[in-house]
């Protein structure tokens, strides 16, 4: 189910489906995150839990701490990925840094069932706060996404 939530005057395309959550890595998501990262990621994956348990009735067995570290190694990911490709002008790298920015514009946060890598976010969740310290301040100032 294909979502868009306003949070913030920032939208942000979501679809639901039961046991797996898509969130579009876009510029409103670079947006909302801008305000205060770990806050806001918190603030949207609870929103979403919330919404996902209207929907099918019941929770998903996603840690918020592992959902929140997912989310940010793909918008993240996005971001470098784009920042590299801006400036390596050598054409083969270019191509593959192309191909790992479209694997990271949309992040896909299974239940472990659906999710194979689920246990790397569930393992790297126990070291949010550190991660969190490297994440870089005002992405979408930099003007690198439509």
């Amino acid at each position: 189910m294909d979502k868009v939530y306003e949070l913030r005057n920032c939208d942000i395309k979501v679809c639901l489906d039961d046991g797996l959550i898509r969130v579009y890595s876009d510029k409103g998501l670079w947006r909302y995150l801008d305000g205060g990262v770990r806050v806001r990621t918190l603030e949207l994956v609870k929103f979403i839990k919330t919404d996902y348990q209207k929907e099918f009735n019941k929770g998903l067995k996603i840690s918020d701490n592992s959902f929140m570290v997912e989310i940010w190694a793909h918008v993240y990911s996005d971001y470098f990925g784009l920042l590299l490709k801006r400036n390596l002008k050598i054409k083969w790298i270019q191509n593959l840094i192309q191909k790992g920015i479209e694997r990271a514009e949309i992040i896909d946060c299974g239940e472990e069932m659906f999710d194979t890598n689920r246990w790397v976010w569930d393992f790297l969740a126990h070291f949010k706060s550190i991660i969190s310290m490297f994440l870089p301040k005002n992405i979408s100032n930099k003007n690198l996404k439509n």
